[in-house]
């Protein structure tokens, strides 16, 4: 199993509660095919580095899971298309 780091950016115009369902579908995702989610790190409302469609300011959160290396294509795969999600990386991580 490896370790991975996902980091979603979430679009700042959607209300609380729906901000909290797109982040339980990505640990949904994780668990669906097989992953373990060890920690949610939620960053809150920053500052974009550049404009988004039309937004300047959206939640940061990270999700750290372990998995074995097929499942982040699998998760990329259906964040791609999930509205709210502006953007998202997974990344290995190595500590």
């Amino acid at each position: 199993m490896n370790k991975y780091e996902l980091a979603v950016v979430v679009n700042a115009k959607i209300e609380d509660d729906e901000r909290a369902q797109v982040i339980e579908k990505v640990k949904a995702l994780v668990t669906r095919f097989g992953g373990n989610v060890t920690d949610v790190d939620e960053w809150g409302k920053k500052r974009l580095a550049y404009e988004i469609q039309k937004m300047r300011e959206a939640y940061y959160y990270f999700i750290h899971f372990e998995s074995d290396a097929t499942v982040p294509g699998e998760i990329e795969q259906r964040i791609r298309i999930m509205d709210n999600v502006l953007r998202y990386l997974c990344v290995k991580d190595e500590a």
